[in-house]
């Protein structure tokens, strides 16, 4: 047997394999690998377990985390600590949404294209926009598919995105931008939000896509109105906003605002933080994108009795229809997460979602307006934000994050790993889960500290 008994191929397997592949070894297979990288010796592993000490040995790991539940949660960047009714978690586990897991054969999936649908109609809804799609992986994923698809449009081969987008974003867009030999221009910020002076310089006829976020990866609402009527100054140019769903409620729409591309990350609706993923990538569009998006859209139609039916009309993206001409191979379904984003805009509707939304903006300005008491808080913008600031101080970041910490409080991110110039500093997220007592605690914490 092999060496390694959790290992369950035998030796006549492994040697059979290595037979077909044509080398003597497994040290001859990984022969690319060079030797400095491949690890020396033995496995740390113990030789053996049961199954209850396994259980108990990774119970006492897990138990290290703290999470949401001891901590009250300060921090956002694109994951925020909303509130989950409870009635989430009990449609999401009924069995004709969770194991209907292929929307290919309407005949057995019915339970999961109507989720689907009902899904696009809210997020259209929510958005202003004509459709929107079935899904991505999350809101990074999908600032890059929806710079590539508006790129593609346009046959221009250089994409603009503003430097107060999510860094993530920015990341994940130039690995992308490489990939196609595409040429990525970072429009710098003028305090807080874009510099639309700078936008206007490096528009010219060789962009084809402009990419802003509002609210902004610092909080802050960007006025969209002039940079929808630059971009649309030139030829084929789009512009794609990338937004914080929970904003929509409350604030005008993309769709109002002549955005024609919206994205972002669906996370704050419905889905639970769980250690950074898995999320749900946001797309909404306007009909001429519509042959170009990737994922799908699902259609309403009748069964040969008469009854309402749903039927996947549109997968021009799907490798196993395009292969190498589909628009993207990466994107899928998150089925659960659609599922129970689905369920939360349906639970809370107009009224619970605008209630959601004005409390978390609310809160966050109480927050603000005491933090900015404080002697030793700067004060880095007066611009208008939703639920997410800035603040600034003199003090080392991580050993304010370490005290609040003690106190019982997640202080947010820590502004200079993010933007070195802007000094150090947190980006503070609150919703309308945070209350007066936790917030007043996190000032005094920090008064204490600073």
């Amino acid at each position: 047997m092999s060496n390694y008994p959790y290992i369950p191929h035998t030796d006549e397997e492994i040697k059979e394999m290595l037979d077909v592949v044509g080398v003597n070894s497994l040290d001859d297979l990984f022969s690319d690998i060079p030797a400095e990288m491949k690890m020396k010796g033995e496995l740390d592993l113990p030789k053996s377990k049961s199954e209850g000490e396994v259980f108990s040995y990774l119970s006492g790991l897990s138990k290290k985390n703290k999470s949401t539940a001891d901590l009250a949660c300060f921090m956002g960047g694109g994951a925020y600590d909303h509130y989950i009714p409870t009635a989430i978690h009990h449609i999401t586990g009924r069995s004709e949404f969770y194991t209907a897991y292929t929307p290919y054969q309407p005949e057995v999936s019915q339970g999961t294209l109507q989720y689907i649908f009902e899904y696009q109609t809210l997020m259209a809804n929510l958005t202003g926009m004509d459709y929107a799609n079935a899904s991505l992986y999350d809101g990074q994923s999908a600032v890059a598919e929806a710079a590539i698809m508006t790129a593609q449009m346009s046959k221009k081969n250089k994409i603009a995105i503003s430097e107060t987008a999510d860094p993530q974003s920015i990341t994940v867009l130039r690995t992308y931008a490489h990939a196609r030999g595409m040429e990525l221009v970072i429009i710098p910020r003028d305090g807080m939000v874009t510099s639309l002076e700078k936008a206007k310089e490096i528009l010219d006829e060789t962009v084809g896509t402009i990419i802003v976020q509002s609210p902004n990866f610092y909080g802050y609402i960007e006025d969209m109105a002039p940079f929808v009527e630059l971009a649309h100054s030139q030829k084929k140019t789009y512009i794609i906003q990338s937004t914080d769903p929970t904003s929509l409620p409350i604030m005008k729409k993309p769709g109002e605002l002549g955005v024609d591309v919206v994205v972002g990350d669906g996370q704050a609706l419905g889905i639970p933080l769980q250690f950074g993923g898995p999320y749900l990538g946001l797309l909404a569009f306007n009909k001429q994108f519509l042959r170009k998006i990737p994922g799908r859209i699902v259609g309403q139609t009748e069964d040969n009795e008469g009854r309402r039916a749903w039927v996947l009309t549109l997968s021009a993206r799907e490798q196993h229809i395009k292969r190498e001409r589909a628009t993207s191979n990466i994107c899928s379904n998150q089925g659960l997460n659609v599922l129970a984003a689905t369920v939360y805009m349906s639970l809370l509707g107009k009224t619970g979602m605008k209630e959601v939304a004005y409390n978390s903006t609310a809160k966050a300005h109480y927050l603000y307006d005491e933090l900015a008491k404080l002697d030793k808080v700067k004060v880095l913008t007066d611009k208008p934000f939703f639920k997410e600031f800035t603040i600034g101080f003199d003090k080392d970041a991580e050993e304010v994050l370490a005290k609040l910490e003690e106190n019982g409080i997640l202080g947010g991110i820590n502004l200079s790993k993010i933007n070195k110039d802007l000094g150090n500093g947190l980006i503070i997220a609150v919703t309308e889960k945070r209350t007066k007592e936790e917030m007043d605690k996190f000032v005094e914490t920090l008064k204490e500290v600073l």
